[in-house]
């Protein structure tokens, strides 16, 4: 019954009639209008809530948020770090990462701006930089590839894509720990991104993309194996 009352509600804004941004009417009166109990409509409205669809101000109402991409999909980081110490939950991630990031690359390529290629490229020389220190070099390597998919201009992808990185961060900082030659092999992944990215080449940006992703998984899957 709950779930239905949570139904009713999505229908309301789904239809505009709780556009974004919009007040809830009091409990009583939205529970009459969808002919709930006043129960139903309260766990209704605490669930939707939980999943940022609603905002419970204390003393100013219920509001439906902005319901942007971001907002409605930042709960997915928190759930993909529960699966930590997960190793296959791990390998599934690192491939949910290689069907998706080099595409995502490949349509950066195509609608890259100037002012975007410079912020990959400040991470880019970040990274050099850092090359002795783990965390640095990982920080920036995070940091580099939000910068190649924001420039696509996708929110919906942009966050996908963070929640499954933002776990994997720890396993290549693990892998900079353990394998000494991985500073160098990323440097000149990451170099040949950019340098696709640069010509505006979606074709030659999603393959660096793709061996970059790869490589890593490959290493992933192996160590893991141990």
């Amino acid at each position: 019954m709950t779930d239905r009352a949570i139904e009713q509600i999505r229908e309301l804004i789904r239809t505009g009639a709780l556009p974004p941004g919009s007040k809830l009417p009091p409990e009583p009166d939205l529970a009459a209008q969808l002919g709930l109990s006043r129960n139903l409509a309260r766990e209704a409205v605490k669930a939707l809530a939980v999943a940022r669809v609603l905002e419970v101000r204390r003393g100013a109402g219920t509001y439906v948020t902005s319901l942007q991409p971001s907002l409605l999909l930042e709960g997915l980081g928190g759930a993909v770090e529960l699966l930590q110490g997960d190793s296959t939950a791990l390998q599934d991630l690192m491939e949910v990462r290689r069907l998706l990031e080099p595409i995502a690359t490949a349509l950066a390529a195509t609608r890259i701006s100037e002012e975007q290629l410079a912020e990959v490229k400040r991470h880019l020389d970040a990274m050099r930089e850092a090359r002795e220190d783990v965390e640095q070099l990982n920080a920036h390597d995070a940091a580099f590839h939000r910068a190649v998919v924001s420039a696509t201009g996708n929110e919906i992808l942009l966050t996908l894509l963070e929640g499954v990185s933002g776990r994997t961060l720890r396993a290549r900082i693990w892998r900079g720990l353990v394998d000494t030659q991985a500073a160098g092999r990323t440097l000149a992944e990451h170099e040949a991104i950019f340098n696709a990215l640069s010509t505006r080449d979606a074709a030659l940006s999603q393959a660096a993309a793709l061996l970059h992703v790869s490589n890593t998984e490959q290493w992933l899957r192996e160590h893991l194996r141990h």
